[in-house]
C-alpha cells in the first residue's frame, strides 16, 4: 500500500473540497477483510489482549482469528437470522471483536452500547434497535451489568439471548452446525452506532460495509501506518473510532491489534515502552494524560511512529507537549459517527502553522463544503459556516428515523454535521465549534474553540471548555471551565490578561471555573451541555470580573 502522502496542491475559489481520488474505494466488508488477510498472513500477529493493569494475555494470529469468528458465526446463525441486529454491551475485551467479525460474517447488524449504559439507557438501544440478542459481561468498573440487563430487558418480546460473551460454552453455543455463510454486500448495514445526544436519547446511525471498512484503511494510509506495525487500541470499541478505524485498520494493513480492557496512562505507557507500539489513536483528553504521566515518570516512546487524535479540537499546546515528552508528531482528524467516522486529516509533511491551527483536508473520495446554516450556499473562503460532506462513508441513515435522517442528510447527499467551521485556500479546515454550542453574545456570533485555544496557551491550562451562560442584558456571557496544571493555582486576572492580549475583548471570558474531573460522554469527549446545565443550576461557583 501507498505511505501516507503530502497534502494535495489544490486551490479553491469557495469553501467548497471536491472529492480527490487518488485512493479507491473497494466493496470490502468487514468479515471479507479479515478473511483477505487471513489468507494473505495467516501466522502473522492479529490480537493481543491487555488487562486492566497493561498486563498481555491471550493472543491470536490472522489464522487462529479467523478461524475463532467462523466458529461464533455459525453459532449466531444457528439462533439468528441474516439482517437481523444482535447489541454488543462490553469494555475492551477480545471477544467484543471476536463478535463484530463473526456478526458480520453471519449477515448480522451490530448494535454497539456504551458500557456505562444504566437501565434506562440500555432499554432504549435494545427497544429502539429492535435488537434480538444482547452480548455483555457481567459487570464493568463497578457497574452491575448482568442484573440492570435482566431489568432493561423485562418486557422486551424481540429479545430472544442473553449471552455473557466472557462464557465460550454459552457465547459459542450452536457453533457445530453446518449452516452456509450467507452473501453480505458492501452497502448493507454494518453497524448502529448510537451517538451521544446534547438532549433527550441518541440516535442511531446505520453505518455501512463499504463505509466503514473503507473510512479505516484510508486513514491508516494517509497516516502512513506500515504493514504489520503494532497498534494500541485503548479507545472504547463501541466508538467508531475503535471497532472501525483501529479495529478494521490494523486488519487491513496486517498489524497486530494490543487491545486494552481501558484506558489507563501510565499502564498505557507501560505498554507503549514494553510491547514497542506504533501505532496510537486516542482523544485530547486521553493524550493530555499521556503527557502527564510522561512528565512524571518518562519511558521510552520511541517506538511510536503514527499518533492521530480527534474528538474534539486538539490544541496547539498539547501538539507541542506531546512532541517535546514523547517525541511524537500529532496528527490531527475530524470526523463524527455519522461519516464512519472521519472527513479530514492532517497529513505527516504538512507545514507546521496548518498541523497545529486545522483539522487537515478532506481524506480521499470525501466532497467537504462550509455552507450557510440558513440559506444552505457554499460560503467564501475563511468565512464560518457548518461543515458538510458527502462521499461514500456517510451513513445509510438514522435506525426507524425519517425525519432525523431527511434533516442530516439534505436532497443533494450532503450530511450536516452541525460542526462550524472555515476552509481556506487549499481546502484546510479549521473548526470553530458546534452550532448549537456558538455563544451569542450582544447579537454576535462567538466560537468557543478560538477561545479555548488562546486560553491553552497559557502555562497554567491544562484543559479547557468554553461555553455560553444566559444573560438579561447580553443574551449570553462566555464562561470558561479550565483544568489546571500540577501546582497551578487559578487566577482569573492573569488568564484574563493573557486573553485580551490576543483575542477581542467581547470574547474574553469574564468567568472562570477550575475543574479538577470533566464530565465526558463515553468516547472522552467533554460534555460542554452538562457543564453548562450545572451552571445555570448554580452548582459551580465562579469569579467575575
Amino acid at each position: 500500500m501507498l505511505a501516507g502522502g503530502p497534502m494535495y496542491d489544490i486551490a479553491i475559489r469557495e469553501s467548497y473540497f471536491p472529492a480527490r481520488h487518488d485512493r479507491a474505494v473497494l466493496e470490502t466488508t468487514v468479515g471479507g477483510v479479515l478473511r483477505g488477510q487471513a489468507a494473505k498472513t495467516p501466522a502473522a500477529p492479529a490480537l493481543i489482549e491487555a488487562d486492566l493493569r497493561g498486563q498481555i494475555g491471550r493472543r491470536w494470529t490472522y489464522g487462529e482469528l479467523l478461524l475463532d469468528c467462523e466458529r461464533l458465526a455459525r453459532g449466531l446463525l444457528s439462533r439468528f437470522a441474516p439482517g437481523e441486529r444482535i447489541c454488543v454491551w462490553a469494555p475492551n475485551a477480545p471477544e467484543w471483536v471476536i463478535l463484530e467479525y463473526a456478526a458480520a460474517l453471519a449477515g448480522l447488524t451490530l448494535v454497539t452500547a456504551n458500557p456505562g449504559y444504566q437501565e434506562r439507557e440500555l432499554r432504549f438501544v435494545l427497544e429502539q434497535s429492535k435488537a434480538v440478542g444482547l452480548f455483555l459481561v457481567r459487570e464493568h468498573r463497578g457497574n452491575p451489568m448482568w442484573r440492570i440487563c435482566k431489568a432493561a430487558a423485562a418486557g422486551n418480546s424481540k429479545l430472544r439471548a442473553i449471552v455473557d460473551i466472557e462464557d465460550h460454552d454459552a457465547l459459542f453455543k450452536g457453533q457445530e452446525t453446518s449452516t452456509a455463510f450467507p452473501s453480505v454486500a458492501s452497502g448493507d448495514a454494518a453497524q448502529i452506532q448510537y451517538t451521544s445526544g446534547t438532549t433527550g436519547f441518541p440516535k442511531g446511525a446505520i453505518i455501512s460495509h463499504k463505509g466503514i471498512t473503507n473510512n479505516a484503511r484510508i486513514c491508516f494510509a494517509v497516516t502512513g501506518v506500515k504493514e504489520g506495525d503494532t497498534a494500541l487500541n485503548f479507545m472504547p470499541l463501541f466508538h467508531t473510532a475503535s471497532c472501525g478505524l483501529n479495529t478494521l485498520g490494523s486488519a487491513q494493513f496486517g498489524c497486530a491489534m494490543v487491545l486494552a480492557r481501558a484506558f489507563d496512562a501510565p499502564a498505557m505507557l507501560d505498554l507503549i515502552a514494553r510491547e514497542r507500539i506504533n501505532v496510537i489513536l486516542g482523544v485530547p483528553t486521553m493524550f493530555v494524560g499521556l503527557v502527564e504521566a510522561q512528565r512524571e515518570r518518562p519511558r521510552d516512546t520511541s517506538s511510536v511512529t503514527s499518533t492521530v487524535a480527534g474528538g474534539s479540537m486538539v490544541s496547539a499546546e498539547l501538539i507541542r507537549q506531546a512532541y517535546e515528552l514523547l517525541g511524537w508528531n500529532i496528527l490531527t482528524v475530524y470526523g463524527q459517527t455519522e461519516s464512519s467516522p472521519l472527513l479530514t486529516q492532517v497529513r505527516p509533511g504538512d507545514p507546521d502553522h496548518l498541523r497545529a491551527s486545522t483539522v487537515g483536508q478532506a481524506l480521499p473520495q470525501t466532497e467537504i463544503s462550509i455552507r450557510d446554516p440558513v440559506t444552505n450556499r457554499v460560503m467564501a473562503l475563511d468565512a464560518i459556516g457548518e461543515i458538510c460532506t458527502r462521499g461514500y462513508a456517510v451513513m445509510i441513515g438514522y435506525n426507524e428515523n425519517p425525519e432525523a435522517t431527511a434533516a442530516a442528510i439534505d436532497a443533494d447527499g450532503w450530511l450536516h454535521t452541525g460542526d462550524l467551521g472555515t476552509m481556506d485556500g487549499q481546502g484546510f479546515v479549521r473548526l470553530t465549534g458546534r452550532l448549537k454550542d456558538m455563544i451569542i453574545r450582544g447579537g454576535e456570533n462567538l466560537f468557543p474553540a478560538e477561545i479555548e485555544a488562546v486560553i491553552l496557551e497559557h502555562p497554567t491550562v491544562a484543559e479547557a471548555a468554553v461555553v455560553g451562560m444566559p444573560d438579561e442584558r447580553w443574551g449570553e456571557l462566555v464562561v470558561a471551565f479550565v483544568r489546571l496544571e500540577a501546582g497551578a493555582v487559578l487566577d482569573d486576572r492573569a488568564l484574563i490578561a493573557h486573553c485580551r492580549e490576543r483575542i477581542a475583548a467581547q470574547k474574553t471570558p469574564g468567568r472562570w471555573i477550575e475543574i479538577g474531573e470533566w464530565p465526558l460522554t463515553g468516547s472522552g469527549k467533554i460534555q460542554k451541555f452538562v457543564l453548562r446545565e450545572r451552571l445555570i443550576a448554580g452548582r459551580y461557583e465562579t469569579a467575575a470580573q
